[in-house]
């Protein structure tokens, strides 16, 4: 299931992750949240396919370690997601659709 496209409206910023927010629900390790808001990755869709971090013109994410997750055990963290250029290329090659980019 890919992230959903309304998730600022329906979920609540429940923390920050190196500088972006984290919406809930998070229960780690199985239930992770979205992470960021411009560029928000949903960690509990992210398959840790890496495909956005190659993509990425402008190198906005990092790999972050997710122990125990079931899904996979690293998630494409929106680190720098102010750098953000909205060229969409992380969104268009994301083979999960875990990813989405609001551009202000």
């Amino acid at each position: 299931m890919p992230i959903d496209d309304s998730f600022a409206s329906k979920r609540k910023v429940v923390g920050q992750h190196n500088g972006h927010n984290v919406w809930g629900p998070v229960d780690p390790p199985k239930v992770l949240g979205i992470h960021g808001t411009t560029v928000a990755v949903d960690w509990d869709v992210c398959n840790a396919d890496g495909s956005c971090i190659t993509a990425c013109p402008v190198s906005l994410f990092d790999w972050f370690e997710t122990p125990g997750n079931p899904l996979s055990e690293k998630k494409a963290d929106p680190a720098r997601e102010s750098d953000c250029i909205f060229c969409m290329a992380c969104v268009n090659v994301c083979p999960v659709k875990a990813i989405k980019v609001t551009s202000p």
